[in-house]
């Protein structure tokens, strides 16, 4: 979607994409949405899987699965450490 948005291909895309931020669209996506993740589990009550949804994951496993990829550590270990 985003490569026909700027009209060029996919590769072409994903190719300028990682030569100027040094990753694909992909990762950068996933790391946008556990940035998200990380500062609504900061600043507020929402469930797991509330933050899930907000932050665009298909599932609270997802979440678990890219945070733990990402930060090295569970959204709850995470919302204990850092959350009010």
């Amino acid at each position: 979607m985003i490569a026909r948005h700027a009209a060029m291909s996919t590769r072409t895309l994903s190719r300028r994409f990682c030569e100027q931020t040094g990753t694909t669209p992909a990762r950068w996506v996933a790391r946008a949405r556990v940035r998200q993740a990380q500062r609504l589990l900061e600043t507020s009550d929402a469930s797991i899987e509330r933050v899930a949804a907000d932050v665009g994951f298909g599932s609270s496993a997802v979440l678990r699965e890219r945070f733990g990829q990402i930060v090295g550590t569970s959204p709850q270990a995470y919302r204990r450490s850092f959350g009010k």
